[in-house]
């Protein structure tokens, strides 16, 4: 890349620290290049408030407010709660969003005769990786601006000192700089005493929740909730017709206030260290107990079983910036084939950080009480004689191989 050739550059652009500066030092460091600013609403709600009025008071030319909102929870969130896919425990609200991010950005590259994208992700995190693969699926030959892997700065104290240098404001300060990242199903938190997995996470202090309370803080008293299903993603709430996202956004409430969703988690980066983060997904967290509690009704053993299988690669997969790519993209085609029958309602109960099943009913159920019956049905338990006789021949043979004769 040729740094005179860089006239104008697409700036990934969420307001926040990292960003913030970015924007004086693309236009230092790339001959005072036009910097057009993008930010991917994602559901991160009051973020977005004043962001273009700051972008361009900071040198931005314009700035570009993409809502994805839908695009992120139809395409993203869902199809990847429905693979029942995690990473360590994680539900993955980051790396969800960034390849939804990324194509936006992309396509105002385009728009815009853009010479680079440029983002503010660290050389040392997982969002380096995810947007830059993400970018590269539609501009493969799109050059790439990470000033983390070209400044000289050091730490986020450091990248304070130039912010203060350039008179750019931040709505953070060196005692509250956690290394945040909110959407409409997650907020993660890292850095400062959480870099030390022997600290308690501070879940009782005032302003360190956003998404949820402590379950300390949850109300004494149960809340049960309904879920509706058709074909794996939800549709229905309390019985009233929704779409997915304002689904989630009204699960957000539910679990929120009743301390759910809370996740102390030390996770494996893809670049090879070990990171400690806390995860509120409080929506999430009911969401899916409920889908894979009415899978239990409505799968067979040996696709449940794949499928739970498949899910860890699924999750590696999103976890790890590949979200367009062929291996995800057919590991979807079978998820959206094992959803075909999870239609069904799923009842909750939430009660201080915990998701309770209580009952579950589906037209597809494969749970028969006749059959499952403790009491009187026409299951012939005589049956089942012949069937350990032939399940465990290979049992019975090499013990008689071994001289195991004896009765």
């Amino acid at each position: 890349m040729n740094k005179a050739d860089i006239k104008k550059v697409v700036l990934a652009y969420s307001g926040g620290l990292d960003t913030s500066i970015i924007i004086a030092w693309l236009k230092e460091n790339y001959n005072n290049c036009e910097v057009i600013a993008v930010s991917g609403n994602v559901g991160q709600a009051d973020e977005l408030e004043g962001l273009e009025e700051k972008a361009i008071r900071t040198g931005a030319s314009k700035l570009y407010i993409l809502d994805l909102t839908d695009d992120y929870v139809d395409n993203y969130v869902i199809p990847t709660m429905k693979a029942g896919a995690a990473y360590e425990e994680y539900l993955l609200g980051t790396s969800t969003a960034r390849p939804c991010i990324a194509k936006g950005l992309c396509d105002i590259a385009v728009k815009e005769n853009a010479d680079a994208i440029c983002h503010g992700c660290t050389g040392k995190g997982n969002d380096q990786v995810r947007f830059e693969l993400a970018i590269k699926a539609f501009l493969p030959n799109m050059p790439i601006i990470a000033p983390w892997r070209e400044w000289e700065l050091k730490s986020r104290d450091e990248e304070i000192d130039y912010a203060e240098a350039h008179n750019i404001p931040l709505k953070i300060n060196r005692e509250t700089n956690y290394s945040k990242d909110k959407n409409l199903w997650h907020l993660s938190h890292e850095g400062l005493d959480l870099e030390d997995p022997a600290n308690e996470p501070k879940y009782e202090k005032d302003g360190f929740l956003e998404m949820s309370v402590s379950p300390l803080a949850a109300p004494d008293a149960t809340e049960y909730i309904e879920l509706e299903f058709e074909q794996g993603i939800p549709v229905a709430l309390n019985g009233e017709k929704l779409s997915s996202k304002e689904i989630i956004l009204k699960l957000n409430e539910f679990g929120g206030r009743n301390g759910i969703g809370l996740l102390d988690l030390v996770e494996n980066r893809l670049v090879g260290m070990k990171s400690r983060g806390v995860y509120e997904t409080p929506g999430g967290t009911i969401l899916y107990k409920a889908h894979a509690y009415l899978e239990t009704i409505c799968l067979d053993k040996m696709t449940a079983h794949k499928k739970q299988e498949l899910a860890i690669t699924f999750g590696e997969l999103v976890y790890n910036g590949q979200w367009f790519t062929p291996l995800r993209e057919a590991l979807s085609a079978f998820v959206d084939k094992t959803q075909e029958t999870v239609t069904g309602k799923v009842r909750l109960k939430l009660y201080k950080g915990n998701v309770i099943c209580a009952g579950a009913e589906s037209p597809y159920s494969l749970y028969s009480e006749d059959i499952a019956t403790f009491g009187e049905s026409d299951y012939d338990q005589k049956d089942s004689a012949g069937f350990i006789n032939l399940y465990g021949l290979p049992i019975k043979v090499q013990a008689m191989l071994r001289g195991n004769n004896g009765k």
